[in-house]
């Protein structure tokens, strides 16, 4: 018999104690620690016999290392690679989080449908039938998916050991449990035990494997932290689910840059890429609006133009309103005393409502000078030329900021048809080939000189 210990695990960090105590010592929560009794196995779930490569048995010079580039595997999604720096490196492990309902399933059951490689769908939340069921609805031309029904790791490595998949998909690791653990799925040993079976399989095999991890109300992956230190790359999915638009981000990548985001639009068929987001986030109104501001921002190192939307009104109650969705409400307040301090508009007694449309929340302090001028149009009911966009910090003395890739966002604002993008006067501009002019400022009251005379 395998000797059996009782510890106590928080549930919120994740750290172990001794004994039982009210407080965890590590993130100050209280009555998150419980007890779980812990079976240490002398039989391992994974038997590394069956390995298709073998590890380095010897220590090598640095520079005997071979640093040729593994080949990746393609996902067919242009996106999804992207993200991940050009496809799925073997032997890796790829953690997904999200909101409930916000697509997880979804995309990686898409992406095991496109992919022309033998592929092993486990799931321990849906059923085969209802798998089935979501994936007529999804165009697929693949025909080696396979959908395993489990959450017991011995039997998922009895399945693996017949069928041989080159990539094997998990939803989710909080289902699953092993033998060897004493304690109910989804709890900080069981995610613990269960991962390192997986990463030791995929290590041995050079088996890349696709987890799916639940979050916490605060956004975070559910289970320890250390489970983001184990996997090699986690990726968050984001977005709003009244909107039809998501984003795939990665807040950590051993393979590649963190920097790059891939957009998706939700629809009955499910998630379509999204290769240029611009021309869908900005509206095609031939109407002259008032309120309107074209903003040229950057995700990640991806440049995006997105549409600012503002409506200033007279306060009806004694205290304005500063409402904001998908900017940040305090950086709206200190825009405003800017504008009533250091350009005359007395809008201390009005209501400012402000949007940024496609359901998308954005913190690039350059988008500033667009909220600038949405507002100011809003307020004197002028509307800006269709041909314009900005790309500007706003500073606290009223001065026009310089922003990073500046390059980037003009080049962006050419290829959609803008004419005339307003930057600072101290940005630093490379020499382009562009048809576009670029207006240099360099205080509130030059710009809104330029706009409205």
């Amino acid at each position: 018999m395998a000797k059996i210990k009782t510890a106590f695990f928080c549930q919120n960090c994740g750290t172990q104690f001794a004994k039982w105590q009210g407080q965890c010592t590590a993130c100050k929560e209280w009555n998150t620690i419980t007890e779980e009794l812990i079976e240490k196995p002398e039989k391992l779930s994974w038997k590394p016999s069956q390995t298709k490569s073998s590890r380095l048995t010897k220590p090598l010079r640095i520079n005997e290392i071979d640093t040729t580039a593994e080949a990746r595997l393609d996902t067919q999604n242009t996106e999804f690679n992207r993200v991940l720096g050009g496809g799925i490196v073997p032997g890796s492990l790829i953690l997904l989080g999200g909101e409930p309902g916000i697509g997880k399933s979804t995309l990686l059951l898409q992406i095991a449908l496109q992919m022309p490689y033998k592929l092993l769908y486990v799931s321990g939340e849906e059923s085969q039938k209802q798998i089935k069921m979501r994936a007529e609805r999804i165009p697929s031309k693949a025909e080696n998916c396979f959908i395993l029904t489990e959450t017991k790791t011995q039997n998922i490595f009895k399945q693996i050991e017949e069928l041989q998949p080159e990539i094997v998909v998990i939803d989710s690791i909080q289902t699953l449990h092993s033998d060897y653990i004493e304690s109910s799925a989804g709890s900080i040993s069981q995610i613990k035990e269960c991962t390192t079976e997986l990463i030791k399989y995929a290590k041995e095999t050079a088996t890349p494997v696709l987890l799916i991890g639940h979050i916490t109300k605060d956004g975070t992956i559910a289970g320890p932290k250390i489970l983001e230190h184990m996997v090699d790359t986690v990726l968050q999915f984001e977005g709003d689910r009244n909107h039809v638009y998501r984003i795939l981000r990665a807040h950590k990548n051993r393979f590649g840059s963190t920097h790059e985001i891939g957009i998706y639009e939700m629809r009955a068929d499910g998630l379509r890429e999204v290769p240029n987001p611009s021309e869908i986030l900005i509206s095609k109104n031939e109407e002259d609006l008032s309120g309107n501001a074209i903003a040229a921002t950057l995700e990640g190192i991806r440049p995006l133009l997105i549409e600012i939307q503002a409506l200033v009104s007279t306060a009806v109650y004694g205290t304005p309103q500063r409402t904001t969705t998908g900017y940040n409400a305090k950086r709206l307040n200190m825009i405003l005393a800017v504008l009533e301090k250091r350009a005359g508009f007395r809008l201390g007694a009005k209501d400012v409502f402000l949007n940024i449309t496609g359901g998308i929340s954005v913190d690039d302090p350059a988008i500033d000078l667009a909220v600038v001028a949405a507002i100011l149009s809003s307020n004197e009911d002028i509307s800006l030329p269709k041909d314009i966009c900005f790309a500007a910090e706003v500073g606290l003395a009223g001065e026009i900021r310089p922003v990073a890739r500046i390059e980037q966002r003009i080049l962006e604002a050419e290829k959609l048809g803008f004419n005339t993008i307003m930057v600072s006067k101290y940005c630093k501009i490379p020499k382009l080939n562009s048809a576009i002019s670029v207006q240099k400022v360099s205080k509130i009251e030059e710009v809104v000189a330029y706009l409205f005379g």
